[in-house]
């Protein structure tokens, strides 16, 4: 995720110092500004423009990795600051973590050193979170930051990720690599709100350390249904159809019947007007139904269970983390448009939620716009809705909550039911515009097949009027990765000269639930732009327009003569001025401030 990435690495750039010379943020801060324009959001752009966006995406992110690395040598060194002059610590990323290939973690560490895990949280608030890393066997340990041991599970790695992993590090990299790993490594990370946690993880010399690590098993139930969850969201799912059956909170006492599915729309070929990469057209036939048996694997452990769900040669699900969806197969000549679909016994009267830039949810009306009279002519195109963040529908007693961790479309064709597109792969182009129909290829060594993406989307069930605490939480820890870097030391040699817990707040203080620290960067004169706020001990503070290219008091706003209107306005609430003295900030709903620093 590089906004994500390029959050974190500004403040980490911030808290140790912007460089004159040397690596910046500035390279992919300036990729992702060029990958904002609409061809780059959507897709919509030649082959040879969107290898062009990666290409200055990759080399932007490497140079950040030299930026976290420089910046945590020097953040966690106790020694002189010479350390953050000249960083004698080399931490390494994974940018290929979601499909295994991680080096530092499958490097041998029996010589004595272990495998240094330092995680940043750029959250202003406390966070929890499993770290999931590719280990190439199970007699290993994890310890915290005070080298106590902590309960890990080894959950074994699926072939399809190998097989991912094989093929794609050889079109990215340019070798695969003939060892991969066994096992996916899981433990619960505790950090502090804008701080770090370093855990280390060396081979197991003893009985004692070998049984805080679980080795899990894939079983595959035998028609019994199955439930899973270890913690208050239950799921339960059908032993003989291998589908999702039902959702429970325990908490809350919410419980919802929900079936999720992949389907695929097949891709209208009209001539004046095929589905391409600007528009969704399906053929006007019901959508294919992938598969209603589905083949199923359980892992259970005392961190995570986990369902494994085999829909088709193409299409993985695993319950926990992620979903693989391609090659799309066209040896059928028509195009297909894969989607998720979740449906539950809800009323939901044709409405359901879609975000607005990640940020305010918009109330949407299945076949209705409020502005004019609208004549239906695409029952399922005219009802999908741009996602930044999410998707949810309600009814009179519970909500349920779809989050994405990427742009995507979305929409809610039948009552109780919330569908999002995952994958297109089509045969037609648009011929004035674009010119190339939407079929992205990777090729090695000359085999050349379809696009296959790898994402998540997170679900939940909540009671009516509760869902919206889940959907922000958890929405700004997704935008917010924590993020993982990697080193190998004695876990003595470590402790004697590094901090392995801090935070740059104050102790005792974290932002509220419902405050983000959206930007914390050093700009090139010095000064630092802060987004949302919290307390914070500076010397002069002026507050800005949100693109910070005009002061707050500057601004004049316009006055429009609307059609109808009855001069009566309703103003948003907004917070007050602040008090220099104090520096407390107000925020009102949804409102985003805008702050220069000078220290």
């Amino acid at each position: 995720m590089p906004v994500g990435v390029s959050s974190s690495t500004r403040q980490l750039e911030f808290l140790v110092g912007k460089r004159s010379s040397g690596p910046t943020t500035f390279s992919l801060g300036d990729a992702l500004g060029i990958a904002q324009h609409h061809d780059a959001v959507t897709g919509t752009a030649k082959q040879h423009t969107t290898d062009d966006y990666a290409k200055r995406l990759s080399i932007g992110a490497s140079e950040s990795e030299s930026v976290v690395s420089s910046a945590l040598s020097c953040l966690t060194s106790t020694g002189s600051r010479d350390q953050c002059a000249k960083p004698t610590t080399k931490f390494s990323q994974c940018p290929l973590l979601n499909i295994s290939y991680c080096p530092p973690t499958e490097e041998d560490i029996s010589n004595g050193k272990n495998l240094v895990i330092v995680a940043y949280n750029p959250i202003g608030w406390k966070r929890t979170d499993f770290i999931r890393i590719p280990v190439k066997d199970n007699n290993l340990v994890v310890k915290d930051s005070s080298g106590n041991v902590i309960d890990s599970q080894f959950v074994p790695m699926d072939g399809v990720t190998s097989n991912l992993r094989k093929f794609y590090t050889a079109a990215y990299l340019g070798h695969s690599s003939n060892q991969v790993p066994k096992y996916w490594l899981l433990f619960q990370a505790s950090l502090p709100p804008l701080g770090w946690n370093t855990y280390f993880i060396s081979k197991a010399t003893n009985k004692v350390e070998r049984s805080k690590g679980y080795l899990s098993a894939m079983d595959s139930p035998q028609n019994d249904d199955i439930e899973v969850g270890p913690g208050n969201l239950k799921m339960n799912f059908s032993g003989t159809t291998g589908q999702l059956k039902r959702m429970h909170n325990t908490r809350t006492g919410v419980e919802v019947a929900v079936q999720q599915s992949f389907l695929w729309y097949g891709s209208s070929t009209d001539d004046q007007q095929p589905s391409n990469a600007y528009i969704f057209r399906p053929n006007g036939a019901p959508p294919n139904m992938v598969s209603r048996s589905v083949q199923v694997r359980v892992v259970r452990g005392p961190l995570v269970d986990e369902v494994h769900q085999q829909f088709s040669s193409w299409i993985y699900q695993v319950y926990q983390y992620f979903f693989t969806v391609g090659p799309i197969p066209t040896n059928d000549s028509v195009g297909k448009e894969v989607i998720s679909q979740i449906t539950a016994n809800m009323v939901t009267d044709k409405t359901f939620y879609t975000d607005s830039n990640g940020r305010d949810f918009l109330k949407r009306v299945r076949d209705y716009r409020a502005d004019w009279n609208l004549s239906v002519n695409q029952p399922l195109a005219g009802n999908y809705y741009p996602l930044n963040l999410g998707i949810y529908t309600k009814d009179k007693k519970s909500e349920l909550s779809v989050l994405v961790d990427r742009a995507t479309g979305g929409a809610s064709i039948k009552d109780g039911q919330v569908e999002l597109m995952l994958h297109r792969r089509l045969l037609d182009d648009d011929v004035p515009v674009v010119g190339e129909a939407l079929d992205e290829m990777v090729c090695v060594g000359g085999k050349c097949e379809g696009l296959t993406v790898r994402g998540n989307y997170y679900l939940s069930i909540n009671e009516l009027g509760a869902g919206a605490r889940w959907r922000r939480t958890t929405g700004q820890e997704i935008y917010s990765p924590i993020l993982l870097a990697f080193t190998h030391e004695k876990i003595e040699t470590w402790k004697a000269s590094n901090l392995t817990k801090a935070t740059v707040m104050d102790s005792n203080y974290s932002l509220p639930l419902n405050v983000a620290l959206i930007t914390l960067q050093e700009l090139d004169d010095g000064s630092v732009l802060l987004r949302l706020a919290h307390l914070y001990e500076i010397n002069e503070l002026k507050e800005m327009s949100l693109s910070t290219n005009q002061e707050k008091s500057e601004m004049k706003k316009m006055k429009w003569k609307i059609e109808g209107d009855n001069g009566q306005t309703h103003s948003p609430i907004k917070g007050g001025l602040v008090d220099s003295s104090v520096l407390v900030v107000e925020l009102g709903p949804m409102e985003i401030r805008t702050f220069l620093l000078k220290f």
